[in-house]
């Protein structure tokens, strides 16, 4: 139940003070907590869109979306926090114009928005969402454009989130993993991505080399995918190689380096597995 005093004008002044002091008290609690800037402010759209990868880009039309699903800003990150307080008072004076509006029930237009997955980024009405969260609202009406990805927008929940899925696009661009090989292929270090490419494209070089024939990038995917990682991780497991908490992928390439680094060589068996074992216990 939004509080009323009779008058709009000073209703409208006591909601903004309200936002900033809970804007700074929550960057505070933060701050206490060692939370790092990007848990706290609001999701840069460029950022998002580079990490994931555009693919296109189409207009849903107008509809009622919740406030909770709006994450981010196009251009205004920095003008408001995750829950669209305003992080100053520059824009105090608009900011209580539109509050006003909406406790007089004037009629508030559209916002514009950018649909990433389940998440909104607005590009038009900042401070008309910052004032419906103010009030109590939990739906606004939006202009809704739907973009696209290479990368399916889930996971992401600060900016540190992005790292990740700007190397495994990367990755997916040199290396492009499909269906169950890109599921499984997943690791939880951003700079592993870079390790997995370089270690499929080394691979298709000395099949192309061994058989004189030239592999295609979908092609270099399936086939190291199938007669590669799937074949060493079931040696891997069967070897009780794998640490409990440790992907497939990444159990792959630890092992992977520690073959080469105790024989030199590249293939596979029961001895390999076992001089890896082996290593495993001296060093512990």
């Amino acid at each position: 139940m939004v509080s009323s005093s009779g008058s709009p004008r000073v209703d409208a002044e006591s909601d903004f003070l309200k936002a900033r002091r809970r804007q700074v008290l929550s960057a505070l609690a933060a701050r206490l907590r060692n939370d790092s800037d990007d848990v706290v402010q609001s999701m840069s759209f460029d950022e998002v869109v580079e990490a994931l990868g555009r693919r296109g880009e189409h207009y849903v039309g107008t509809k009622v979306i919740p406030l909770d699903s709006i994450v981010g800003s196009v251009d205004k990150a920095r003008d408001f926090d995750r829950r669209f307080r305003p992080t100053s008072g520059r824009s105090r004076e608009r900011w209580e114009r539109l509050a006003r509006a909406s406790r007089t029930g004037e009629v508030i237009p559209p916002i514009d928005v950018y649909r990433i997955g389940d998440f909104h980024f607005v590009r038009d009405g900042h401070h008309r969402v910052s004032v419906a969260r103010s009030l109590g609202i939990d739906l606004i009406e939006a202009r809704v454009t739907a973009i696209d990805t290479l990368l399916t927008p889930v996971g992401i929940e600060a900016r540190s989130d992005l790292e990740l899925k700007f190397w495994r696009r990367l990755m997916l661009e040199r290396v492009p993993f499909e269906g169950e090989a890109r599921a499984a292929v997943a690791v939880d270090t951003p700079a592993l991505y870079g390790e997995i490419a370089e270690t499929v494209e080394a691979w298709a070089a000395r099949r192309m080399h061994a058989e004189g024939a030239y592999m295609d990038k979908p092609t270099m995917a399936r086939r190291w995918f199938a007669e590669e990682f799937q074949p060493v991780v079931a040696m891997i497991d069967d070897a009780g190689v794998r640490g409990e908490k440790e992907r497939p992928a990444e159990a792959y390439l630890r092992v992977a380096c520690e073959r080469y680094r105790l024989i030199r060589e590249h293939e596979w068996n029961a001895d390999v597995l076992d001089q890896v074992r082996r290593a495993g216990r001296r060093r512990r």
